[in-house]
């Protein structure tokens, strides 16, 4: 089946994955990662980059020829053993390198090894202390940034969509894509440098954009379910989640193409570098909030919401009118978010138009002895 016929079926409903009825299932996989993620976290830890941890900086001025990142690793361990190495070109003549705290008889030896390797003068390799301190501080600004930006969010999702339990379901999908990939990297052993911070809330936002635009077509979806009596409200959600797979799919694909080209280009061209940490949790992290936005966002909301009276009586009337039994009259009280309705306009009058229409009449069957 071509992609665009499968996205027009999904769309119209004529094929629908159940994946707000399955919710169960979703939940145990998140739950088992989660906790991979946690036991990766607490076993292995982070490995935390020089900026983090402090450490020794070598810079290697006008670096005659070709440029490698790989003889200034070799260079250094030569001199004291293994030890943590993080190497990265600038402006395709210098390299800086950059290793765990070394004595001053390492740093001096090592900063000969590093003219010798690149046939420079020891004058053109400087050194110097790194110290934890600005880690330390990007770290606690970042944290500082990302408990205000959770609580701008959940104060905006609540307005935007009326209703506090939109705003509990973003955060926890929100929440998933920060151990997912916190987890990622220290299963991974992946360095963790400033730009992996940045590239982190990146994703965050990326994902929070990706759950609210299903949020949007779930609000869309489950009006018409409850204003209608043919759709339950999880059905409706269903839909909703259904109808968006396509685009959060294209809209991750299309994240992730440019992410893929700058670590092609960062690993074969360039070596380890910056791009190719902030590469690295980007991708990590868009693949991870399109599974939490589909998965966990939208599933959790339908748990959240599907236990209001109004939604209960609702459902309840229109399994009912299924079963062919007369539906229960809901009760009355404003049990359901009537922020979430608007009655009136256009849409609304055909569909207030439909309902007064009653029951569908259905065929009557014709006696035992008059049948052929």
């Amino acid at each position: 089946m071509k992609f665009d016929r499968w996205g027009n079926d999904l769309y119209t409903g004529a094929r629908s994955y159940g994946i707000v009825r399955n919710r169960r299932r979703w939940y145990v996989l998140t739950g088992v990662l989660v906790a991979l993620a946690v036991a990766a976290l607490l076993l292995r830890g982070l490995n935390l980059g020089i900026d983090f941890t402090g450490g020794s900086e070598f810079r290697v001025s006008a670096v005659p020829g070709e440029v490698s990142t790989l003889a200034a690793e070799d260079a250094v361990t030569g001199v004291v053993g293994d030890t943590q190495v993080q190497t990265t070109i600038i402006d395709g003549d210098n390299v800086r390198v950059r290793t765990g705290e070394l004595s001053t008889a390492d740093t001096e030896a090592v900063a000969e090894a590093l003219a010798e390797t690149y046939g420079v003068e020891t004058s053109a390799v400087t050194s110097q202390f790194v110290g934890a301190s600005w880690g330390e501080q990007i770290s606690v600004r970042a944290l500082q940034g990302l408990l205000v930006f959770l609580a701008l969010v959940a104060v905006v999702i609540s307005l935007y969509f009326r209703t506090w339990k939109m705003a509990v379901a973003a955060l926890a999908a929100l929440v998933l894509d920060m151990v997912f990939t916190v987890g990622i990297f220290a299963a991974t052993g992946l360095e963790v440098t400033p730009s992996t911070v940045i590239g982190f809330l990146t994703v965050l936002a990326y994902s929070l954009y990706d759950t609210v635009v299903v949020f949007d077509k779930v609000r869309e979806n489950t009006r018409e379910a409850l204003e209608g009596d043919t759709q339950t409200f999880a059905e409706g959600a269903n839909l909703a989640v259904n109808q968006t797979l396509v685009r959060s799919i294209n809209t991750s694909v299309v994240a992730i193409l440019p992410v893929l080209a700058v670590l092609v280009i960062g690993v074969a061209l360039l070596g380890a570098s910056t791009l190719l940490d902030l590469a690295l949790v980007l991708a990590i992290g868009t693949a991870v909030g399109t599974f939490s936005s589909i998965f966990v966002a939208t599933p959790l909301l339908v748990q959240l919401r599907e236990r209001e009276e109004g939604i209960v009586a609702h459902d309840t009337a229109v399994l009912r009118r299924r079963e062919g039994r007369t539906p229960v009259a809901a009760p009355a009280g404003p049990s359901v978010d009537v922020a979430e309705h608007d009655w009136s306009g256009p849409r609304s009058a055909v569909l207030a138009q439909s309902r007064q229409q009653g029951q569908r009449q259905q065929p009557r069957r014709l006696p035992r002895d008059k049948r052929g």
